[in-house]
C-alpha cells in the first residue's frame, strides 16, 4: 500500500528551484508552499502511487505545499476513473466536499471535481451543486459547475446551464472562466440551449466570458452576439 509519505519522497526528489509551479497558483500562495516540481511531473508520480487509502490521501491534502494537494486530487481522480477500486466512489466524494477548504485552487476543482463530484451525482439528486454554487467560497462555487462535465459528457448539458445562471453575476475571473469554458462545452451537446442561456444572460455576463463561450461559433453568429452584448 502506497503512503503519502513516499508521494512526498518522490515529489522532493526531483524537486527544482527552476520549476515554476508557483504560477498556476491563482490568489497568490500565502500560506501555500511549493516544492518545485512541474505540474507535468507530478502526476506521472501520482498515478504510480494511486492506490492509496483515504487516510493516506487526506495527509496528502493536509500538506502546506502546492504539488502535494495536486497529488492528492490526481489519486482521487485516478481512483474515480476505475470506479475506486480501493475507495468507494462515496467516499472520494465525501473527501472532496469535507476537505474542499484543501482544494483551493483551479486546478485542484478541474482534476478532481467531474470523476469525483460529478460521477457521484450522476444518479443522485443533484442538490449539492446548487448549494455549492451559492457558496462564498470561489473554488466551491467553481466545482459546482466544473464537476457537470462528467455530465455533459454523458449527454446531459442541462445543469451546466441552471448552475450557470446561478453564477452569471459571479465576481471571481475564475468562476467566471469555468463558465465560459463550461457553457461552451455543454452547447457541443444542447447548441438551443446555450443560445437560450446566453439569451438570458446578456446582460449579466462580462464580455470575456461571452467571447469564451461563443469562441467556436461561425464568425458570422460571433459578431452578432458581440453586437447583442453592446446593446444589451
Amino acid at each position: 500500500m502506497h503512503t503519502a509519505q513516499q508521494v512526498v519522497a518522490e515529489l522532493q526528489k526531483i524537486s527544482s528551484p527552476d520549476a515554476d509551479s508557483h504560477r498556476f497558483f491563482f490568489d497568490g500562495l500565502g500560506k501555500t508552499r511549493v516544492i518545485g516540481v512541474g505540474i507535468g511531473k507530478v502526476f506521472p508520480i501520482a498515478k504510480a502511487n494511486k492506490d492509496m487509502a483515504l487516510a493516506e490521501i487526506e495527509k496528502l491534502l493536509d500538506s502546506e505545499f502546492y504539488e502535494v494537494r495536486m497529488a492528492a486530487a490526481a489519486i482521487m481522480d485516478f481512483q474515480a476513473r476505475e470506479k475506486a477500486p480501493l475507495n468507494s466512489l462515496e467516499t472520494l466524494y465525501d473527501l472532496y466536499m469535507r476537505r474542499h477548504d484543501r482544494l483551493d485552487n483551479w486546478d485542484f476543482v478541474d482534476r478532481a471535481a467531474p470523476n469525483v463530484v460529478g460521477q457521484y451525482l450522476a444518479d443522485k439528486p443533484r442538490t449539492p451543486l446548487y448549494e455549492l454554487a451559492k457558496s462564498s467560497d470561489p473554488w466551491r462555487r467553481r466545482t459546482a459547475i466544473v464537476a457537470t462535465y462528467y455530465f455533459i459528457r454523458n449527454g446531459d448539458p442541462e445543469d451546466t446551464f441552471r448552475i450557470a445562471d446561478i453564477l452569471a453575476n459571479d465576481g471571481h475571473e475564475m468562476v467566471q472562466k469555468a463558465i465560459g469554458s463550461w457553457v461552451r462545452t455543454a452547447g457541443d451537446v444542447g447548441p438551443e440551449g446555450m443560445e437560450s442561456f446566453l439569451e438570458r444572460n446578456l446582460g449579466t455576463l462580462p464580455s470575456p466570458t461571452i467571447s469564451m463561450i461563443i469562441e467556436k461559433l461561425p464568425a458570422a453568429e460571433k459578431k452578432s452576439w458581440r453586437e447583442a452584448k453592446r446593446n444589451a
